[in-house]
């Protein structure tokens, strides 16, 4: 079923740097669940309606017809003879999810406009065309943003959200029939340009090295919302965004070309379970060019060196797609590829579905100890700016709290914002504060205090600040999370619901033990006893002790609910046709070819023909499968780049987001008068406040004391060591108190 289409796609050459693991055809039981998993997805709603879709093309049209009007009105403009000004064009490319076909109902629309040589960024793209657009009933929220890594113009365009690259070509004339693949137009292009033709190169460049479109296709759907789901889908906080899953899921499409999207899905969750990063995911082999851009070498280039989980880019420069994860975000999302892994191979026997594997992460009820990053401004427009300036710096904080608590310190920031509604112009940050497993407690403070001031002077430094932009930043206790983070704004009962963890009986460990209140400053030092969690009190008869001595919360046995109970023996009798291959595979791989490397690609000896003497299913289920594919994956892992070292410690000079890089000034002076006054606490917390007017104000500490982050999560830094130069004025600190600490945790192992 499958082989036909990788014939098809590309005569019946290999695609990919490997050899695949499997070319074993779809099973019966493979094709039911796939039909389940697009019956799933469109249930969710993750399809557009034909309506949209066809608004969709009308706005493309309309957005192309307007940019060679743009061109043409500059071109005349700068002096150029009638012949000239009819022949000048410029061109709409689209990338991102909608190119790839993956994109759901209200997605922005990610575009790309080429125009000619004379057609300048500065004057004439962020001038005339914004001029032109901001003249335009059908358009509004226009915002564009030019200072930033990628300069980009966003805005709605008849209801469609659209953000809009520009990339300057060399070329007097830009031809209707422009090839962008072609590495000729980076020819002489500015770096700006390079990186705005990526996005689209890239796109094209994944559809052209995918086996299969449509099951691609079909598979990132699933892929996105599940990433989505269990909070591990943003590109701005540290874990993957769009792009970095087409890449993670095309190189499993790479793996295994004939299966389909079930199967993808399992091998997805299997593959990058054993995955050993920074060993790097390259769905082609690093070229270098002519031209001498640099492209992603840890042997050469020593940022790269400091990259944990490595998805390198197809097109030309081919370049790391995911440097901003941190070694949280990459833990974090190692734990759900074990998980979907796990919960894969119980759908296999009946004992989870699709829901299972879809759970939404329950964030507010992983840890008890959290940050709270409150932001607010005078009006929409104001916080729609400082929003996307304060996201940019969110990675800033999980990278400083690391690096500063030597790893100590683990950080899950979430995702997304939100708003209480209550408080127009406002909204909120999350980010979960645990200790590294594993790490003895010696009852000293981790003081993350200057780590914090660094955060908010860092983002005190937009340059496009105004009055009533203001960042607070607080330490909240669990049970004390704003009821507005909730779904309708009500806080649920803990635990919300049998997960799967609970129905293992493994959940994950409770991210923190009990806390003080510590009164410091101009308090009389006195100490309250911090009252449990009613819910943690009532749920103590939950807890059981795993193997490893960690603390797990566990419910009563619940009965689920499985349809189609005969999918396991259906699974069973047809399972064995797609797994001849890498049972063959296996054989091959007992006594593995040595790989070569000739311009870092790697060639693995391995035949992955079907036998034609059949075995039992019994036997192309057990582990001999697995084994042949981990085999295959270490074989994967073994081509020029694995030696390369990753460092724990980030650099101090860390890389700004690619949307809002290069909005920080570098001297002192362009502080002046840019200082932002952080809104007044009104609960325990660690704001420094400062006036635009008159600068950070004198030493106050907080009414009522400081809240302790004392949990049994939390490791002090070494006692003669510091991160920082001390601070010449004393502040409200953020101080994780761990003399208390080893009595809980003594109690909880």
């Amino acid at each position: 079923m499958g082989s036909p289409a990788l014939s098809n796609r590309n005569n019946g050459q290999r695609l990919g740097i490997t050899e695949p693991i499997s070319l074993g055809g779809p099973t019966d039981y493979d094709v039911m669940k796939t039909q389940e998993l697009e019956k799933y997805l469109q249930a969710v709603g993750l399809y557009e309606s034909q309506e949209e879709a066809v608004s969709r093309e009308e706005v493309l049209g309309r957005l192309d017809q307007i940019v060679k009007i743009w061109v043409k009105t500059i071109s005349r403009a700068k002096g150029l003879n009638e012949q000239l000004v009819q022949e000048a064009n410029a061109k709409i490319f689209t990338f991102g999810s909608y190119r790839l076909g993956v994109h759901g109902p209200g997605a922005d629309i990610d575009t790309l406009c080429v125009g000619p040589r004379h057609a300048t960024r500065e004057e004439d793209f962020f001038g005339e065309l914004h001029r032109m657009l901001s003249e335009m009933p059908e358009v509004t929220e226009l915002h564009p943003v030019p200072d930033a890594h990628v300069p980009v113009m966003k805005f709605k365009f008849s209801g469609v959200s659209i953000d809009l690259l520009y990339a300057k070509l060399s070329l007097w004339v830009i031809p209707e029939d422009l090839d962008i693949s072609q590495d000729s137009i980076l020819q002489n292009a500015d770096e700006q340009t390079v990186r705005s033709l990526n996005g689209c190169r890239v796109t094209d460049q994944i559809l052209r090295l995918v086996p299969n479109i449509q099951n691609f296709r079909t598979t990132l759907r699933c892929m996105r919302f599940w990433a989505k789901r269990r909070g591990v889908y943003s590109n701005v906080s540290g874990f993957l965004g769009g792009i970095n899953w087409a890449l993670l899921v095309a190189r499993i499409c790479q793996l295994y070309p004939n299966a389909l999207p079930n199967m993808l899905v399992s091998r997805f969750f299997r593959v990058y379970t054993q995955w050993r990063w920074p060993n790097p995911v390259m769905l082609c082999a690093i070229e270098e060019r002519s031209l001498g851009l640099q492209v992603w070498d840890p042997r050469r280039n020593p940022m790269d060196k400091f990259h944990l989980m490595p998805i390198i880019t197809p097109a030309y420069p081919s370049m790391n797609s995911s440097y901003n994860v941190s070694s949280s975000t990459l833990r974090i999302m190692s734990n759900e590829f074990q998980r979907g892994s796990e919960i894969c191979e119980a759908m296999e026997t009946s004992k989870a579905d699709w829901d299972t594997l879809f759970e939404p992460y329950p964030f507010f009820e992983a840890y008890k100890n959290y940050l709270q990053i409150e932001i607010s401004a005078e009006d929409a427009d104001d916080l729609r700016k400082w929003k996307g300036w304060v996201e940019s710096r969110l990675r800033q904080l999980t990278l400083k709290l690391e690096r500063h608590t030597y790893n100590m310190l683990q950080c899950h920031p979430h995702p997304g914002d939100f708003q209480d509604k209550s408080r127009p112009f406002h909204c909120c940050y999350f980010m979960g504060l645990q200790r590294k497993q594993g790490v003895q407690v010696n009852g000293e403070h981790i003081d993350i205090r200057r780590t914090v001031e660094d955060f908010k002077q860092a983002v005190n430094r937009y340059t496009l600040w105004k009055p009533g932009m203001a960042i607070h930043v607080l330490h909240v206790k669990r049970k004390n999370i704003p009821n507005f983070v909730f779904p309708g704004g009500v806080r649920p009962a803990r635990p919300s619901k049998v997960t799967w963890q609970s129905r293992q009986g493994s959940a994950q460990p409770d991210q923190s033990c009990e806390s003080k209140t510590v009164f410091d400053g101009g308090d009389d030092g006195r100490k309250r006893k911090r009252v449990d969690d009613d819910a943690e009190t009532n749920s103590r008869n939950l807890k059981s002790v795993s193997s490893n001595g960690e603390v797990h919360v566990s419910s009563s046995p619940t009965s689920v609910k499985c349809e189609n109970m005969d999918a396991n023996k259906l699974a069973e009798s047809q399972r064995e046709k797609s797994d001849y291959s890498t049972l063959d595979s296996l054989r091959n791989l007992e006594n593995p070819a040595e790989a070569s490397f000739q311009n870092g690609e790697t060639e693995v000896s391995s035949r992955c023909d079907p036998p034609t003497k059949s075995l039992p299913a019994a036997v192309a289920d057990t582990s001999s499968t697995k084994k042949a594919e981990t085999l295959a994956i270490e074989n994967i892992m073994s081509g020029p780049y694995a030696a390369h070292q990753s460092f724990t410690e980030e650099l101090e000079e860390l890389e700004d987001d690619v949307e809002y890089g290069n909005q920080v000034k570098d001297s002192a002076e362009s502080m002046k008068g840019n200082h932002v006054e952080s809104s007044k606490p009104t609960s325990v917390a660690v704001p420094v406040t400062s006036n635009p007017a008159t600068g950070p104000s004198t030493s106050s500490y907080l009414t009522g004391g400081l809240e302790e982050l004392e949990p049994a999560e939390l490791t002090a830094l070494p006692s003669n060591e510091t991160s920082c130069a001390p601070l010449v004025q004393r502040k409200p600190i953020i101080r994780l108190n761990l003399t208390s600490l080893a009595k809980a945790s003594g109690k909880s192992s």
